[in-house]
């Protein structure tokens, strides 16, 4: 069998501290097979009561995926419905998990938090964002 039918899965995650922010996400780069379960971990700055997942495919735009306000999830797109499972825990630790991971789940997963609802209210409806490389 060729290698392109092992079909791993690249989750790459990266830790908001490069960018002097409070957010922590764990683990920084995770690999998986196809149809193993990938799980991610956020924490969000200290005082924060919204957490945002986002997803970057490679050469995507960035893709909203779930937003809980006080620990309970008040948005997602059908995917996270579907594929992922999400929470967000008392402890301020919030988890997204792939149930089931496939070749186009290899992505960039960022998570932000914020002490309102501002973040999200300034996307447009479709949740997207546009990142451009200088």
């Amino acid at each position: 069998m060729g290698a392109w039918l092992i079909c791993s899965v690249a989750l790459c995650l990266l830790r908001a501290g490069f960018f002097d922010a409070a957010v922590t996400q764990t683990p920084r780069h995770l690999i998986k097979m196809k149809r193993q379960r990938a799980k991610m971990t956020c924490i969000p700055e200290k005082g924060h009561t919204a957490v945002y997942w986002y997803q970057q495919r490679q050469n995507k735009e960035l893709q909203f995926l779930i937003y809980f306000q006080n620990q309970q999830p008040l948005d997602q797109i059908d995917m996270v419905k579907e594929r992922f499972s999400a929470e967000c825990h008392s402890n301020s630790s919030c988890n997204l998990e792939i149930k089931t991971s496939d070749v186009g789940d290899s992505a960039l997963y960022f998570c932000a938090s914020s002490q309102s609802t501002v973040l999200k209210c300034s996307l447009p409806s479709v949740h997207k964002l546009t990142m451009k490389r200088t």
